[in-house]
């Protein structure tokens, strides 16, 4: 198939998980024979157009019109997305499937869908309500409601785990049999490191000393400042404890500053951005990594840790929950609880037969799961019953039932 993925970032733009997700699900796709088109946005010196490993890449710029407002950004960001597109499709002729990437990329999608004929489907990765745990300002009303469209537009959508599924069944009122739950994967050949990594290892603690490793974006919903307000209970039970913090957000120097206050900056470690060679040598070197996220549909740094042989303690909510078996395949602490946190890790810490137990057990589940090959065989699954379903559609006629649905339903709210 000829598939046109639409996404926001790809490498080397990285702003949250969103583009190594893309960039190995195209990678896989591509892969197991298909032809894969991305368009995103521009990123400094990354080329404009690229072969990346069989995928193509197209990077487009946003219209230029100075504004503050990211929506209207990302407004220009979908007009730049349709015209590429459109050059793609004259260059090219008939694309199979349209696939957009959250809400960022709706309005290009149903565009090409309508104007083509092509059927679109979706991964919507979080939703705007789940993340702040409700809708409270015009910015969040206006991205729930673009969340909407996208799934309503979208012949297939996919959640990366069966919290989200339930989330977007109940928040945009779509049908279960739309969902389709495909997780995220994780290369676990990106662990198979052939040099000794105590050198690496010495950056960042004593010999005899144990790892306790974070990263992600400092951001109250991934739940770093739990992890912090347990690290004095913790160095207490164990006093050979080192805490790695990486990643960055409008908390950092908040924690750092607290840090500081509980005299523990000897203990932690606030090491900032880190790229994924250095992450993925840090998950073989920790002990020990958290996850203590209030709101997480997936948690792929957990999984990647659990490839990596690094055991987790991962809060009991959305897909995080999913993932990990308490005391099989990891440590499950209670949603929000310091203390929870704290006994988990300290476990972990004391009890090496534990973590060796664990380690296995998570290593298996991700070999048998979680591989991207097999990621990408669910996905091409789902394209090809979708394209089956959408040959005899009559288009104009599914645009006016649409049409009258909307006028019907409008009568109804006057009414």
């Amino acid at each position: 198939m000829r598939i046109v993925m639409l996404s926001w970032e790809y490498p080397p733009k990285n702003i949250g998980g969103l583009s190594n997700h893309v960039y190995n699900l195209c990678r896989s796709l591509t892969l197991i024979g298909n032809e894969v088109h991305v368009i995103t946005c521009e990123d400094g010196t990354a080329p404009v157009e690229e072969n990346d490993k069989g995928v193509f890449v197209h990077r487009i710029t946003p219209y230029r019109i100075e504004t503050e407002d990211f929506t209207k950004w990302v407004m220009q960001l979908n007009f730049s997305m349709i015209e590429e597109c459109i050059r793609i499709i004259r260059k090219l002729g008939k694309i199979d499937i349209i696939h957009a990437h959250d809400w960022l990329s709706a309005y290009a999608a149903k565009a090409m869908k309508w104007s083509f004929n092509v059927p679109m489907v979706s991964t919507i990765h979080a939703t705007e309500q789940g993340r702040n745990n409700g809708i409270r300002t015009d910015m969040q009303q206006y991205i729930s409601s673009t969340e909407w469209l996208l799934s309503y537009e979208s012949w297939k959508i996919i959640a990366c785990s069966n919290y989200m599924k339930n989330q977007i069944v109940s928040t945009f009122n779509v049908s279960e049999e739309k969902v389709w739950v495909i997780p995220n994967g994780v290369n676990a050949k990106a662990y198979d490191f052939d040099f000794n990594l105590s050198s690496f290892r010495r950056q960042y603690a004593l010999d005899d000393e144990k790892i306790i490793f974070f990263i992600g974006r400092h951001v109250f919903e991934k739940g770093i400042q739990l992890l912090i307000d347990a690290a004095p209970q913790i160095i207490s039970r164990y006093e050979k404890a080192k805490f790695v913090i990486a990643g960055q957000g409008p908390m950092t120097e908040e924690l750092k500053a607290k840090t500081k206050e509980m005299g523990l900056r000897n203990k932690i470690q606030f090491v900032g951005y880190m790229d994924d060679y250095d992450k993925n040598r840090l998950y073989k070197v920790a002990n020990v990594a958290v996850f203590p996220s209030l709101y997480e549909p997936f948690g792929i740094v957990a999984l990647e840790a659990m490839a990596a042989g690094c055991p987790v303690v991962v809060s009991d909510t959305g897909g995080l929950g999913e993932i990990v078996q308490h005391k099989y395949t990891g440590m499950k602490m209670l949603n929000g609880l310091v203390q929870s946190l704290t006994d988990n890790v300290v476990e972990l810490l004391k009890d090496d037969e534990l973590s060796s137990y664990v380690i296995s057990n998570a290593q298996r589940l991700v070999e048998d799961k979680f591989t991207w090959g097999e990621i990408a065989k669910l996905t091409v699954k789902m394209y090809e019953m979708t394209k089956k379903e959408a040959e005899d559609t009559d288009w104009d006629v599914d645009k006016r039932i649409f049409q009258e649905k909307k006028t019907t339903e409008d009568e109804d709210k006057q009414i």
